[in-house]
């Protein structure tokens, strides 16, 4: 049986806020502690969606928001007959 970890999607939405605004912060002025920062924050949201390449991270995190947004909770399949279970 394969189990499914899906993140909370509270802390995707944060993980994406703080890159988006490491983002800013960068283009409008270059500093090594938020180049560092960027960086952390790339990784984490990488591990957390279970990608290798931030922009698949984001977009991974996007469909789970859009997801999350739908149907008020996650569903997953359970791993047994395939229906889903809310989250």
């Amino acid at each position: 049986m394969t189990v499914l970890v899906v993140p909370d999607p509270k802390v995707v939405r944060g993980l994406l806020t703080r890159y988006a605004s490491l983002q800013i912060a960068l283009a409008e002025k270059e500093a090594r502690e938020r180049a560092r920062e960027l960086e952390d924050v790339s990784y984490t949201l990488c591990i957390t969606m279970g990608t290798r390449d931030v922009h698949e991270a984001i977009a991974a995190a996007d469909t789970l928001l859009v997801a999350v947004t739908r149907r008020g909770s996650v569903q997953e399949p359970d791993g047994e007959d395939g229906l889903p279970v809310r989250v």
